[in-house]
């Protein structure tokens, strides 16, 4: 129903964790219909746009009232924080009939931070993916037979919700800017690396892709296990990071010693 993208997800037993990419694009190219139609999936909408989905006429005067009215659905549609209450919204109500109670289930609004090119997107895809491993939910030799925890005595009360996004241009409609199987072998090698009561050890045969987007290996692990503490609003490289401070207009950004160190490739 919504113009977005979920590139990663990782549910764990209290919380869980989406990389959604808007797609700004294909909401804009949606015809009045469709907008309607999809808006109509969530809600009841107005009895205007109702008599206009069952094909009755429509005076100059309401459609044009209509009109008005889609294009802040349309808006609405591409949001993350409209996707998220209506996604949470219907998690809560399944997790109340399933625990047969009342009253209720998250903690708190959702939190979101934008990845704002590849090398916060590549880093974070990975830290989801390796979130159930750091959690001892999946065997570190067998990642794929990750599955999520059915606990409800662990999530009652304490559930939560997390999300990262991308605005960036340079992945405006690839969410996942390399090749797949080069991020899988990437995250899978990373895995491996994160022993407990262990330092990680670097695999001599890393593919390419951290050499493309210019992350040093080490920073990597460390960006795998402990990236949601280090970055709060923007991630990114330090130069799209202050980039994007200048067009909020905000004169700092938390983490930006980070993202120099970690996420912005060597200077030449």
């Amino acid at each position: 129903m919504f113009a977005l993208d979920v590139c990663a997800s990782a549910v764990m037993s209290n919380h869980y964790h989406l990389v959604l990419h808007i797609d700004q694009a294909r909401a804009a190219g949606w015809e009045m219909r469709e907008v309607v139609e999809r808006w109509h999936q969530l809600c009841k909408g107005s009895a205007l746009a109702r008599r206009f989905a069952h094909n009755e006429s429509l005076d100059t005067a309401e459609l044009a009232q209509l009109t008005e009215v889609a294009e802040v659905w349309r808006s609405r549609l591409m949001d993350i924080s409209w996707f998220m209450r209506y996604l949470n919204e219907a998690i809560a109500r399944e997790a109340n009939r399933e625990d047969r109670c009342t009253g209720r289930f998250w903690e708190g609004r959702f939190k979101s931070q934008a990845l704002l090119d590849e090398q916060a997107l590549a880093a974070y895809l990975a830290y989801v993916g390796l979130n159930p491993i750091r959690a001892k939910m999946a065997d570190t030799r067998k990642p794929r037979r990750t599955r999520p925890s059915s606990d409800a005595s662990k999530r009652r009360k304490t559930a939560d919700s997390r999300s990262r996004y991308s605005r960036s241009p340079a992945i405006q409609g690839t969410p996942c800017p390399w090749a797949y199987p080069s991020a899988c072998r990437t995250i899978l090698r990373s895995g491996r690396c994160l022993r407990v009561g262990k330092r990680g050890t670097i695999d001599g045969n890393l593919p390419p892709m951290l050499d493309r987007l210019q992350i040093d290996p080490r920073h990597w692990l460390y960006l795998n296990k402990n990236f949601e503490s280090r970055f709060k609003s923007l991630m990114g490289s330090a130069h799209s990071v202050r980039s994007a401070c200048e067009q909020l207009g905000k004169r700092w950004a938390h983490g930006i010693r980070d993202c120099e160190r970690c996420l912005s490739p060597p200077a030449t």
